[in-house]
């Protein structure tokens, strides 16, 4: 479930409107092709007819002045008038260097061919000769103008979703900040106020280990805001000790779980290795890492962290559980915002962690590997 995902009418109505109009602009485009590409075959017929007429004519005298204009207006398409037996008698609207080819004019002849059948004229003494001819560059750029045209909406398309999709990461995250500050301000006045209480419970004569507790409970809150503070502004990476950050999210979670789940902690880095990091934000992602397992086993059940030297170029973090598993189709869509499977809560834990480890300590937090009904390992990446 994803309370965020809905769909948007308007949307779809805009993508449907501008697939018809290009649907419509692609159909009459091919339809003015084909009435153009006719024409052509009309001109190259009543050419055909004109050469005929002035090749019989034995009369000096005739006027053959129409037939010889129809013949000198053919400007655009390019021919090739061959004899019965193929030899090349007149050449017209063709590339000189073609043209004085051999090899290559009689190559250009049978791709004539290819494209159109040769317009035969026949002579009353039984002679035979062939009008070759083909697209003339006009109606081949017509041809070529609808994949043009779609290529150049396919990319103003991109660029819009682009467009789209940045804006709406860039209000997602403006969004995200301005919650997480509000968050850590609304916590912080109630906050200063039990920590002034406390201090005046410490000299009253009166039994302190609650205070003690009750001291605990509001250095967690003083973490908590501090967290959600961060959001939105660059964190500081200071180099501290991975493996002992790593087990204090470990323990506290663990002092707090219920006794049907069973915690281990595997490391192959000695304690005193040291990477950079954020300590408040890291903690945070653990945690909610440790929590999905929890929740996902149902209080009961296995939940393993490592902590793991890769390649020498990173440490890796491990959780995992023995739950009900993901599957392979959500192994991304875990992260995003508002994915969750729970009743209740907003979907964001994994969303943030995401944004934690990737925007702000440039590593990568991934589905390392789950089986339904067997467990889930999430595993994060960070740079040493």
């Amino acid at each position: 479930m994803n309370i965020y995902r809905t769909k948007s009418i308007g949307k779809w109505i805009g993508l449907l409107f501008a697939f018809t109009i290009v649907s419509l602009i692609l159909f009459y485009t091919n339809r003015f092709v084909a009435q153009f590409k006719q024409e052509e075959q009309s001109k190259m017929e009543i050419w055909a007819s004109a050469m005929k007429q002035i090749t019989i004519t034995v009369d000096l005298d005739q006027d053959v002045s129409f037939l010889t204009d129809v013949l000198a207006k053919n400007k655009t398409i390019p021919i090739i008038n061959t004899y019965e037996n193929r030899k090349i008698k007149i050449i017209k609207n063709i590339n000189e260097k073609v043209a004085s080819d051999s090899t290559y004019l009689y190559s250009l002849l049978g791709e004539m061919e290819e494209e159109r059948p040769p317009i035969i004229i026949d002579f009353p003494d039984g002679r035979r000769e062939f009008v070759f001819y083909k697209n003339s560059t006009i109606l081949n750029q017509l041809e070529y103008y609808p994949i043009g045209m779609l290529m150049l909406l396919s990319f103003f398309a991109i660029l819009t979703l682009w467009a789209f999709r940045s804006t709406k990461h860039s209000e997602q995250s403006l969004l995200w900040a301005a919650m997480a500050k509000e968050t850590a301000h609304q916590i912080g006045t109630p906050l200063s106020s039990l920590m002034g209480w406390t201090e005046l419970l410490k000299f009253e004569d009166i039994d302190q280990t609650p205070i003690k507790e009750i001291e605990r409970d509001v250095d967690r809150l003083k973490t908590i805001a501090e967290r959600f503070s961060k959001i939105g502004s660059v964190p500081e990476l200071k180099t501290g000790k991975i493996v002992d950050v790593t087990k204090v999210s470990y323990n506290y979670l663990k002092s707090r779980s219920s006794k049907y789940t069973h915690f281990t902690f595997e490391t192959d880095i000695d304690r005193s290795f040291e990477i950079p990091f954020n300590e408040q934000l890291l903690s945070w992602v653990l945690e909610n890492l440790i929590k999905n397992s929890i929740d996902a086993m149902q209080g009961k059940g296995d939940i393993t962290v490592r902590v793991l030297d890769k390649n020498n170029s990173y440490v890796q973090i491990q959780v995992q559980d023995s739950g009900k598993g993901i599957y392979k189709s959500q192994f991304k869509t875990i992260f995003e915002p508002g994915f969750t499977t729970k009743k209740r809560g907003w979907g964001l834990g994994l969303s943030l962690a995401k944004r934690i480890v990737e925007q702000y300590h440039f590593g990568k937090i991934f589905v390392l590997h789950s089986e339904i009904d067997k467990g889930t390992t999430i595993a994060l990446n960070l740079h040493k």
